[in-house]
């Protein structure tokens, strides 16, 4: 029998074997982004973020920030490298624990017994 040049190896069926399964975290991200789930969870830490102010604060932060900088000496990466540590620190815990019981929800809804 002739062997092909152009052929690819075959596989070593050790590798397949040496791969880790996904980690628990991004199989539930797949889950969350397959039934839409993750799209009605953002919409909704949207809406509760602008009902809670959290909007408003970052705006004034960045405003603030434009203002101390000069407005021709910030750049939308700055804003967002200064912002985002704020940002995520001050998000109100009602929400946090509102959106965790959601996923939690979901994962029991969308495991099978």
């Amino acid at each position: 029998m002739r062997h092909s040049v152009n052929r690819p190896p075959t596989p070593d069926t050790r590798d397949d074997q040496e791969k880790e399964p996904p980690a628990l975290k991004e199989i539930i991200s797949i889950k969350l982004i397959e039934s839409g789930e993750k799209e009605r969870l953002m919409e909704l830490l949207r809406e509760r973020l602008v009902e809670s102010g959290w909007k408003d604060e970052m705006k004034a932060l960045c405003r603030e920030h434009i203002k101390k900088k000069g407005r021709n000496n910030v750049t939308i990466d700055d804003l967002v490298h200064v912002i985002t540590p704020k940002g995520r620190a001050s998000i109100p815990d009602p929400i946090k624990a509102e959106l965790l019981q959601r996923i939690r929800t979901f994962l029991v809804s969308a495991t099978p017994l």
